[in-house]
């Protein structure tokens, strides 16, 4: 399955079953084949996926820390972080919120 995210504020933002299902996790809604944030709820969506990626960069860094500090070598990101999956969708968000419109998905 995609989840294909959209609003008339931007470009479609497209992600695949398990990375899109992460996303709506972090905003607060079970994975859905279709849904809706309304305008009202978008401050709040950003707000989410924000504080999901600052959690998870100040993880990575205790893990580099604690790799630095035990002398080992420094732990790579393993694919695609949190903050860059993220951004696109959150941009988007705040498009659509500028424009006061909506954000959907499967529809």
């Amino acid at each position: 399955m995609i989840y294909r995210f959209k609003s008339k504020a931007g470009a479609d933002v497209i992600m695949l079953q398990p990375q899109g299902e992460q996303i709506l996790r972090l905003l607060g809604r079970e994975p859905s084949p279709q849904g809706i944030l309304r305008g009202a709820e978008l401050p709040a969506a950003i707000s989410s996926l924000e504080q999901a990626v600052a959690e998870d960069e100040a993880a990575f860094a205790q893990l580099q820390a604690e790799a630095e500090a035990a002398g080992e070598p420094l732990p790579r990101r393993e694919g695609i972080s949190l903050r860059q999956r993220a951004w696109p969708l959150i941009e988007l968000i705040r498009h659509a919120q500028r424009a006061d419109n909506d954000l959907v998905w499967g529809v």
